[in-house]
């Protein structure tokens, strides 16, 4: 399974009363493959605000964004979570959904160690068919899946690939020894061009959302040996790579996101609790940033 160079972690859009807007989720799952160009979505993921959706809501995510889709990008279903019972269960459901993938977050707040993680990750593999893209994210979750522990997961034939999150050292380690068609994944936006470098397939997006035409082309310089035109841009595009996370204060995403998108005329909605719309000083950050794309 190829889910292609640039994978966009999709916001959950929202109505004034906090439920899902779906008019508006078919319109930007149209608009992100349309104009921003992703070859893949990520469904319920952290940027789609996971932690405060329903299990029924996801599974009405998973089934919407396969039909609204039609096989224009590939859907992978955010099933991960810190019980593994739990995880398959969710897994197994958006497998029959026909979503493409599932992207599964290394367990939170319980710290497992490195061999209850690949017990996690092993079992959740064994109960499906669907490749399965790892997501190694330590600022989130605490714990920190090591680069041998990935390298072992690797040789599972549906463990597919990993989102890094660590450090770009760690994706160098996994990019060296993992097997040809295992791909490694940059978690960071800021990340997406040295991570390239050292041997990253692709970037799994936040700022795709605003700038992925751009950061396709980005790509594709780098993959074409352009090296210095893919440094100029990523230098043109670091701004809102850093500024929809630290504007100027950090702010949990996607609270910028949404407000950005909100500005581009995308009516996607606020956040749900226990986030927070970005405040006064924090707005008129993010409409500078606008204003400059």
């Amino acid at each position: 399974m190829d889910f292609g160079r640039l994978i966009t972690a999709m916001i959950t859009p929202f109505d004034e009363q906090g439920n899902i807007n779906w008019s508006e989720a078919a319109n930007i799952i149209n608009y992100l493959i349309e104009e921003q160009k992703s070859d893949s979505l990520v469904i319920c993921g952290t940027t789609g605000e996971s932690p405060t959706l329903r299990e029924e809501e996801k599974l009405e995510l998973f089934a919407f964004a396969v039909e609204q889709a039609r096989g224009r990008c590939k859907i992978i279903a955010g099933t991960g979570s810190n019980s593994t019972g739990h995880s398959i269960h969710l897994t197994q459901e958006a497998e029959k959904l026909g979503v493409d993938g599932a992207l599964l977050v290394v367990p939170y707040y319980n710290k497992p160690s490195q061999e209850g993680m690949y017990r996690h990750f092993e079992a959740i593999a064994s109960s499906t068919k669907l490749p399965i893209m790892l997501y190694n994210v330590p600022s989130r979750t605490v714990a920190s899946i090591s680069a041998a522990t990935t390298l072992r997961l690797a040789e599972i034939p549906n463990i597919v690939a990993t989102k890094e999150c660590a450090s770009l050292e760690q994706v160098t380690l996994i990019a060296a020894e993992s097997p040809e068609s295992f791909r490694v994944y940059s978690g960071d936006d800021s990340s997406a061009l040295p991570a390239l470098a050292v041997g990253a397939y692709g970037i799994v997006s936040v700022a795709s959302h605003l700038i992925g035409a751009s950061m396709q082309e980005m790509i594709q310089a780098y993959l074409d040996g352009e090296v210095a035109q893919a440094a100029r841009m990523h230098q043109k595009l670091f701004p809102v790579f850093k500024g929809l996370f630290e504007c100027p204060a950090p702010v949990p995403n996607p609270s910028a996101l949404k407000y950005a998108l909100h500005l581009l005329g995308h009516p996607v909605g606020g956040v749900r609790l226990p986030l927070i719309d970005p405040s006064e000083s924090e707005a008129a950050f993010i409409r500078e940033l606008v204003a400059s794309l």
